[in-house]
């Protein structure tokens, strides 16, 4: 039954894709449902977690095939640190393990994908953190695809904070009033990579917000927003495939 669900996804999904002639550049990623997975499951939050993760990196596999240049997943929040002590330590080793496996993962290696990390280091563990700039460093020449991974971010605090970057630049003389533009408030706000405007927002669990997740380069794009039912652990290329069927929708109206 499995098999033949699989096979009848499959080809629903590239009839839709043959269908579609608007893809979006940069897709940005809610990834909610995890918890409520492993609840229902009747598993630990951690391996609800776990197979989130592994989600992360299927989805990694799929761009190529879908002409997706940027993904930017929402990986933890700086709201995510008042979660159970537990919880948030063993979300930082599977972090740790997660991005210690891209340092070889074929996905990362073969479809040269620039994997960079958003978000407050200074709230990061230096052992989490060790591991994320080795994957920048591997991946900073890579350009044919580009994974963004918001950890320990905040949409506001991160506007606040490229507003004190701009500011201070401007005192010390190192910017003239007239220079300060939208795209050098972008350029002051993502130093760790080129990141385009965000054209599709996708929250799974059915969740409808967009929890201030970047909101500077989602609202000035207008960017087209897909709330889907599945949880995060169970998300699906037949999934992203309608999210991309919907970003088509909304341009063509």
């Amino acid at each position: 039954m499995n098999c033949l669900r699989s096979f009848a996804e499959s080809v629903y999904a590239e009839l839709v894709l043959r269908r579609l002639t608007n893809t979006p550049k940069h897709v940005a990623i809610i990834q909610d449902g995890n918890r409520r997975y492993a609840k229902e499951h009747g598993m630990s939050v951690d391996m609800g977690h776990k197979l989130g993760a592994d989600t992360t990196l299927r989805v990694l596999e799929w761009m190529k095939k879908l002409g997706i240049k940027h993904i930017t997943f929402y990986a933890f929040s700086t709201e995510n640190f008042k979660r159970d002590a537990d919880e948030v330590d063993g979300l930082m080793e599977l972090f740790v393990d997660k991005f210690t496996e891209m340092l070889s993962d074929a996905r990362v290696v073969d479809n040269k994908i620039n994997v960079t990390v958003v978000g407050d280091r200074t709230l990061i563990p230096p052992h989490v953190l060790e591991k994320i700039e080795a994957v920048e460093e591997k991946t900073k020449d890579f350009n044919d695809y580009y994974v963004h991974f918001a950890l320990a971010y905040g949409g506001r605090n991160e506007i606040v904070e490229t507003a004190k970057r701009v500011v201070s630049a401007y005192q010390n003389g190192e910017i003239a009033l007239d220079e300060i533009t939208p795209e050098k408030i972008t350029e002051s706000m993502y130093p760790a990579g080129d990141m385009p405007p965000v054209d599709l927002i996708l929250r799974t669990a059915n969740d409808r917000r967009t929890s201030n997740f970047l909101p500077w380069l989602a609202n000035g794009n207008e960017a087209a927003v897909c709330f889907c039912v599945p949880t995060w652990p169970e998300f699906r290329y037949v999934d992203m495939v309608r999210a991309l069927r919907t970003y088509d929708e909304r341009m063509k109206a």
